[in-house]
């Protein structure tokens, strides 16, 4: 699983939920060719995605070699509801300090005026993954999906309760590698950014 790679909005501190639907930036652009390049020899026998534009220009290269893809809203980032599009400020910071530091007390039924609850986007994650568990068929798999909805999707695989989301930090395009032994996924590899070149 990959996050996607950098846009204008993550360069400036703009909060970009599933509300804001846009671009790889230069960045993110090389960020993408330098996966592509690092894991093009791996035999993914299907790419899914959010159905956002940075999610799927982040694995286009894989795309263009006839991969089968899927983009689903079961993989779309969580709506930040009014702080979306809205550039950082002391009022914006405190307003997101604020809701995460709900939702690590076990609040995830909450959310800000306007959007999603982390426990809503984890539902439909759950059904993102029935879909997958159901392709046994598919042994190696790629998914590229957002910063929030990576800390969801990790819990749920691995068991983590929700709440416990913040542990996991991640950068743009990085990589976690995860393994599934027949009854729980195993983390091989997390944040991984061995494929960036500089």
């Amino acid at each position: 699983m990959i996050r996607h790679g950098q846009t204008d909005f993550n360069k400036q501190g703009i909060i970009q939920g599933s509300g804001i639907d846009s671009n790889l930036n230069e960045t993110g652009r090389q960020q993408a060719n330098w996966f592509f390049e690092a894991y093009n020899h791996h035999d993914y026998d299907h790419l899914y995605t959010s159905k956002l534009k940075r999610s799927i220009q982040s694995i286009e290269g894989f795309i263009n070699k006839g991969i089968p893809h899927s983009a689903m809203t079961e993989f779309n980032e969580i709506n930040w509801g009014i702080m979306e599009g809205r550039k950082s400020s002391p009022e914006t910071a405190a307003l997101y300090k604020n809701v995460v530091n709900n939702w690590s007390q076990g609040h995830v039924d909450s959310s800000i005026e306007g959007g999603e609850t982390p426990l809503e986007m984890y539902q439909r994650q759950h059904q993102g993954l029935k879909h997958l568990m159901s392709k046994p068929e598919e042994k190696l798999v790629l998914i590229c999906m957002h910063g929030r909805a990576l800390r969801s999707f990790l819990c749920l695989l691995t068991g983590i309760p929700l709440k416990e989301m913040e542990i996991w930090q991640h950068d743009n395009l990085c990589l976690y590698e995860l393994e599934f032994n027949g009854k729980v996924f195993e983390i091989i590899k997390a944040n991984d950014r061995s494929h960036f070149k500089i």
